[in-house]
């Protein structure tokens, strides 16, 4: 039981299960077995300067493996992919002409219609500021007057 147990009165704690972990059998190692090179190195002798000899094998440098030559890239190929490209950078352009014709388009249909307007409220008040001048209704029509529906020449 765990030690806290006691302290809470009516609480009982289940059962509780200890695992160890199995050690695992120690698998044996391959043994290891000696490559002789393919031809043996000459040994070497030098003679040190306090008379001492050293014998041992020459050590050649690593020789890295040659490069394989890339294989050449077909002229159809280069031609497909400079077209794709082109294509592409030509229906961009197209793209952006369309958008660049279309806000022109609103952009004149706007300026139109704040023209309408502007002109529009030029008429309306010049319409209304003549009508409230005159008392009578006069108008001058190829040079004959119609005053108050009375003809004269």
């Amino acid at each position: 039981m765990h030690e806290y147990a006691n302290l809470v009165p009516g609480r009982r704690e289940a059962a509780v299960e200890v695992h160890r972990p199995t050690p695992l059998a120690p698998v044996p190692s391959a043994p290891v077995v000696p490559v002789q090179p393919g031809s043996v190195p000459a040994v070497t002798s030098v003679v040190l300067p306090d008379g001492r000899v050293v014998t041992g094998y020459a050590v050649e440098p690593a020789k890295p493996e040659p490069v394989a030559a890339k294989p050449p890239v077909s002229r159809a190929a280069v031609n497909i992919a400079l077209g794709g490209i082109g294509l592409g950078a030509v229906c961009g352009g197209l793209f952006l002409l369309t958008a660049f014709i279309t806000a022109l388009t609103a952009l004149i249909t706007q300026l139109i219609v704040l023209a309408t307007v502007a002109f529009g409220g030029w008429v309306a008040v010049q319409v209304f500021s003549a009508s409230g001048q005159s008392s009578g209704a006069t108008v001058n029509i190829r040079k004959a007057v119609f005053k108050r529906n009375h003809f004269r020449d």
